[in-house]
């Protein structure tokens, strides 16, 4: 799938269109997102400030998606765990990027290349307009080649 179609299907998804969530870009080759959570009346929490259920939503499926699409067909990628470290008090609009480089990318397939499972820990911050840390999340991927069909060599891999 393109990464615009993904991106525009993601703008409509209920759960982040309704959320205020916003997906800014999503680059072709699948290395880097961004990601928006706009202030609005029905995602702040009791205080005033941003739910903390939104901030960890605005972060969940982008680590998984960017390796999946990165990594190609011949990859299973699933989320594995997840946490989030409240830093301060969310307000207004927060925004969240995610890179995905080539090094990440080269340890997951040698990790991946004898069809072991891999964990690896992503970590990504949500900042608020002026830079400052809101929130850490962290996910955790799991990855692993796929194993040849019976009567396979292997040879349409690319």
């Amino acid at each position: 799938m393109k990464a615009s179609t993904l991106r525009h299907g993601l703008n409509l998804w209920p759960p982040f269109l309704f959320s205020g969530i916003h997906v800014a870009a999503i680059a072709p080759d699948y290395r880097h997102a961004a990601v928006e959570l706009r202030m609005r009346p029905w995602n702040r929490n009791y205080v005033g400030t941003h739910f903390g259920g939104s901030l960890f939503s605005m972060t969940d499926p982008f680590w998984m998606l960017l390796a999946m699409n990165a990594l190609g067909r011949d990859y299973i990628v699933w989320d594995r765990a997840g946490s989030i470290e409240f830093v301060k008090p969310g307000r207004g609009t927060v925004r969240a990027e995610f890179h995905l480089d080539d090094a990440v990318l080269e340890e997951l397939r040698q990790a991946t290349a004898g069809g072991d499972k891999y964990l690896r820990w992503f970590d990504t911050d949500v900042v608020d307009a002026s830079g400052e840390t809101v929130a850490r999340i962290r996910k955790q991927l799991y990855v692993r080649r796929k194993r040849d069909k019976p009567g396979t060599n292997g040879a349409d891999r690319r």
